[in-house]
């Protein structure tokens, strides 16, 4: 069984939008009904240059899809890319209150399309009862995560109220750091096509690493046992981070991942160094294998075959057992379609997963590959995860 820590299926849906667009335009609640569709309809076009493998190949994360890989589990990422890119305000802006509302109509869309669309073979699970019962049904199970704490308020006491909603919705993890700050926690360049250097000369941020509304989110998380998620954060926010739950929960006993990143076998920044994949599995937590090729294959050899991205694949779940001393701390993070492309070669679309399965049982045995490629994310979830808790 496959269990993916971040996958992108909302980014493809667009919103059931009914009654006339006269009637629409004449309520709030209506025009941002409006705004949510041209915004999905305006990425589905993006992602038809810029994140499906070819013009007419489709979304690469789909109920079918996932089913074929071998899925049983997703990680869902909400994530409104056009409020974090909110062109109304200037550069590293502190968020804004409304950025909430879309990240849950969101939510409420991805729950919606589910229950209408697939009932019969995949469903929303909101705590780790509900996540059981799906792997019985024999179910896909997709599982809300947020990308991006800009989402969460401009005040640590917004901040602090919307750490709450999430997590009785049944939200799992929030990735704090994003592409751009936005006075939250400072971020590590993942833009492919822009060099460090430029990045930095064009979104220059402070020397600290976690802002106030940083410190307020993981405090909040911590209190509703919601993962920290630090894919994407900058070293500075890294040191922060780990300072701060050390002070806050000096047992260890919460645990952190990087839902999507890459060991850093090269030069890319957004990699994680040896010493940050050590304090991840300290707190018993899990790296999750990004298959973006520009940050997977970074200092090792350009995959060119299927058997190339799943050596890539070996080498950075190599390098994890060797800074550990077990395969307990490696996981699947495909991000796919999340704008990574091209992805590995073979690797293209979630249907594609049941070969690494396979590859990972075959290379480390049964119990280790399986580790690799659900054990770890579900001891998470079923140990940590507290969820809804009062049923759906």
């Amino acid at each position: 069984m496959i269990a993916d820590l971040h996958a992108h299926y909302p980014m493809h849906l667009s919103p059931e939008v009914r009654g006339s667009y006269l009637k629409l335009v004449r309520s709030r609640r209506g025009r941002l009904e409006l705004l949510d569709l041209a915004r999905s309809l305006a990425v589905r076009v993006a992602s038809l240059v810029a994140n499906y493998r070819s013009f007419d190949a489709g979304p690469r994360v789909t109920v079918p899809l996932m089913r074929a890989g071998g899925y049983g589990v997703a990680l869902s990422v909400l994530y409104s890319p056009f409020d974090e890119m909110d062109l109304t305000k200037p550069y590293a802006a502190p968020p804004d209150r409304a950025y909430f509302g879309a990240l849950l109509r969101q939510l409420e869309m991805v729950e919606a399309e589910l229950a209408r669309e697939h009932a019969e073979t995949a469903t929303v699970a909101r705590n780790p009862a509900e996540l059981d019962a799906a792997l019985a049904a024999g179910k896909v199970a997709l599982v809300h995560c947020v990308e991006g704490g800009f989402h969460l308020g401009a005040s640590e006491e917004q901040v602090e109220r919307d750490v709450t909603e999430l997590a009785q919705r049944g939200v799992a993890y929030v990735t704090l750091a994003h592409l751009f700050y936005r006075q939250v926690a400072t971020n590590a360049n993942a833009l492919p096509f822009l060099p460090d250097r430029l990045y930095d000369l064009f979104f220059p941020q402070p020397e600290s690493g976690l802002a106030p509304l940083g410190r307020a989110a993981i405090r909040a998380m911590l209190r509703e046992r919601v993962i920290v998620d630090l894919s994407h954060a900058s070293e500075r926010a890294l040191a922060d981070a780990f300072a701060l739950l050390d002070e806050l929960d000096p047992r260890r006993e919460a645990p952190v991942i990087a839902s999507h990143v890459a060991c850093r076998f090269g030069s890319e920044r957004y990699n994680l160094t040896d010493p940050a994949i050590e304090r991840i599995a300290e707190r018993d937590g899990v790296v999750g294998l990004i298959l973006a090729e520009h940050q997977a294959a970074d200092g090792l050899r350009r995959p060119r075959s299927l058997g190339d991205s799943l050596a890539i694949l070996f080498a950075h779940c190599d390098r994890i057992r060797a800074l550990t001393g077990s395969h307990r701390h490696t996981a699947l993070g495909t991000d796919l379609d999340g704008f990574i492309k091209p992805t590995l070669p073979g690797l293209e679309d979630a249907g594609a997963m049941a070969s690494v399965e396979r590859a990972l049982r075959e290379r480390y045995g049964d119990a280790d590959g399986e580790l690799i490629a659900s054990g770890n994310a579900l001891r998470l979830l079923r140990s940590y995860w507290r969820g809804r808790v009062d049923g759906p």
